[in-house]
């Protein structure tokens, strides 16, 4: 009980220093960023800071508050819980390298704490939350997944890796919605052979995605315009297989049989490959 009331004592002590120091600096009295400013301070009351100017808003503050313990007390049990701290702060103020410098350094240094997932996962946040329209290089995309996967595989019964999944499928759509917008590019200008190489992506590397009866359908309309008449026969099955309620399988249905064509597997293309796995289940 002594011990309880001694620890809460200290905790105390340290919020109203840490308040203190908040409030002599927003006074203006001293530039905590000049050098040796904060060296009279102790971990927890810096820590204390970093908090206070977090949870009103001023990521970027905190960000350094947080710094300041790392370089002050680099070897305190403060260094660490700041260091995870400051990558917070620092993707909360939209600064990603730095929220990825930090997220990054707390994993090498501390690969076995309980937070380590917690900092794989904002440093995929990192590149994540640079994705935004479909346009953009996919850099950043290919990024993100590779550090959400890791969130998923190497920390598979946390929290953070319930909460990566969606992303990591969000992100995983985002490369194939890329893909889709190139091949329409390319259809659009005559250019078959390109479209369909983009199209091809989206149906062998993407199947799992929104894109890929739009896709098959693509490939229909590619290949016919070509005169590929087989490797447009045998999209279409696969689109009649597995997405017979869509749209793109009537349009597709529509273009075929307008040719006098059927939705049937024919030749021997990659396509007939996919055919053969997709429908008939024939893997080897």
């Amino acid at each position: 009980m002594t011990g309880g009331i001694a620890s809460g004592s200290r905790r105390a002590r340290a919020l109203l220093c840490g308040l203190a120091l908040a409030a002599v600096a927003s006074c203006g009295i001293f530039d905590p960023k000049q050098p040796g400013a904060l060296d009279a301070y102790s971990a927890a009351e810096i820590f204390e800071r970093g908090e206070y100017e977090l949870a009103r808003g001023q990521a970027d503050d905190a960000a350094f508050y947080f710094g300041e313990i790392e370089r002050l007390y680099p070897y305190s049990e403060f260094a660490k819980r700041a260091l995870i701290m400051q990558a917070a702060a620092y993707h909360q103020d939209r600064d990603y390298p730095n929220a990825r410098a930090a997220a990054q350094r707390f994993i090498d240094f501390y690969p076995a704490d309980p937070d380590a997932a917690y900092a794989q996962y904002l440093l995929a946040l990192s590149y994540y939350d640079q994705i935004d329209e479909i346009g953009r290089d996919q850099g950043l995309t290919f990024q993100a997944l590779q550090a959400l996967r890791t969130v998923i595989e190497v920390y598979p019964d946390s929290e953070y890796a319930r909460a990566a999944i969606p992303k990591f499928d969000l992100a995983f759509d985002h490369l194939a919605a890329k893909e889709m917008e190139v091949g329409r590019f390319y259809l659009k200008r005559d250019h078959f052979a390109a479209a369909v190489n983009r199209f091809r992506v989206v149906v062998e590397d993407f199947q799992t995605t929104a894109h890929t009866a739009e896709a098959l359908h693509r490939l229909v309309e590619a290949y016919l315009s070509l005169g590929l008449t087989d490797e447009a026969q045998t999209a279409g099955a696969i689109l009649g297989h597995n997405y017979r309620s869509t749209e793109w399988y009537q349009e597709s249905f529509a273009l075929l049989t307008g040719q006098g064509l059927e939705m049937r597997a024919a030749g021997d293309s990659w396509l007939s490959s996919i055919y053969r796995q997709v429908v008939r289940g024939e893997w080897l």
